[in-house]
């Protein structure tokens, strides 16, 4: 049975829907929606934060914003970074886009499944991807060295590596990137995509942004956007020696940062406590959120060092129909995973909420799993 929202708005592209297009999609149903699907930060940017940005709301939006070199390097201050070595984009999306176009010139290894752009971007180009499978049976676990093997069997000249990947949350040690980056010293490039790499709480520092900025032939990839909850400001950056950070950023277009992108940045530096605050909140709601759906019966959860679970639905249940259930009739909005490549429509990523939003998940799963009764019991009334 299919409930609701128009399925047009999730058949356009490999991606979810907008939360402003669904929104118009919705009219009054979306006041009260919750956000299982977009990852973000539910604790950061403060709400005294938010009330700074609105204060000079008027200002942002009225005046260009500073250079791009001016904002990078308040962000490599603010980071404790060589300002030579970023180069901050409008999204980590554009600087996909430009790694694709600068450096991958034949062949690109990606373990599937991962973030849709990374085998998008260089086939869109016409680039040969060779996409090295996951398997389920071993809990989307990245073996390196059986990666490794599959790269020099292929001949891939640029290797992807997400840590944590998407949509699994899975995360690999420190050493083992560092392992893997050593092992492919010759390639073209080794790409290490950190765009979730602040929620891990398994290990301190787990970043290898060190360890790129002293390598010929690696970036490392950042999204601020999911770190800090503000995916509307568009910016992320890339870490990497300073040749290649220069050239990257001699690429990217001119003024490619908004003025709402500047303001954020500039005002981080006082933040960053607070943001270290969040960052323990949502370690202890991904635990709790883990132990509330593996309460229920019909659900496999998945470990995760990411701000999302991966979950794993009964096998006689349909993602699509869990989530137009749940968007249609409980307002709750989920990510099924079934046009993801590597993946089925049985698994749903579900980001790490509050309690009290889980609870009202949890809810409307039951609710979900109560109606598909109603319909299939046979009546013992004729």
């Amino acid at each position: 049975m299919r409930h609701g929202v128009d399925s047009d708005v999730f058949g356009k592209t490999a991606h979810s829907p907008s939360f402003f297009e669904l929104s118009r999609k919705l009219g009054d149903g979306a006041q009260h929606m919750v956000d299982f699907c977009i990852p973000c930060n539910p604790y950061f940017p403060t709400p005294q934060m938010f009330a700074a940005l609105a204060n000079n709301l008027e200002g942002i939006l009225k005046f260009y914003p500073s250079s791009t070199d001016a904002i990078a390097g308040q962000l490599a201050r603010t980071l404790r970074l060589n300002p030579a070595t970023i180069a901050m984009s409008n999204g980590s999306t554009e600087i996909i886009t430009w790694i694709d176009h600068l450096w991958i010139k034949e062949s690109v290894a990606i373990p599937i499944p991962t973030f849709g752009r990374w085998t998008d971007q260089p086939m869109e180009t016409g680039k040969r991807v060779d996409m090295f499978p996951l398997q389920e049976s071993e809990g989307f676990e990245l073996n390196i060295d059986a990666y490794l093997k599959f790269i020099r069997a292929r001949g891939s000249k640029v290797a992807v590596l997400c840590n944590p990947n998407n949509p699994d949350g899975g995360y690999l040690p420190r050493r083992e990137i560092i392992r893997f980056m050593d092992e492919l010293a010759d390639l073209d490039l080794v790409i290490i995509d950190e765009s979730f790499i602040d929620f891990v709480e398994v290990e301190r520092n787990p970043s290898v942004v060190s360890e790129a900025m002293i390598r010929p032939n690696v970036v490392v990839l950042k999204s601020l956007g999911k770190n800090f909850g503000l995916h509307g400001v568009r910016f992320g950056y890339l870490v990497a020696n300073p040749a290649l950070a220069k050239r990257m950023a001699a690429t990217l277009p001119k003024w490619n940062l908004n003025s709402l992108a500047e303001a954020f940045v500039f005002m981080l530096g006082d933040h960053l406590d607070e943001y270290g605050e969040s960052l323990v909140k949502l370690s202890m709601d991904r635990y709790r959120m883990g132990m509330e759906l593996s309460r229920l019966p019909e659900l496999q959860v998945y470990p995760s060092q990411a701000n999302f679970l991966l979950v794993k639905l009964a096998p006689d249940v349909d993602g699509i129909e869990l989530r137009d259930f749940l968007l249609h009739k409980q307002q709750i909005f989920i990510r099924e995973c079934g046009n993801k490549l590597g993946m089925s429509g049985q698994f749903v990523r579900l980001v790490v909420r509050p309690e009290a939003d889980v609870d009202r998940l949890v809810s409307g799963i039951r609710s979900f799993g109560n109606s598909r009764w109603d319909v299939e019991r046979p009546s013992l009334v004729s």
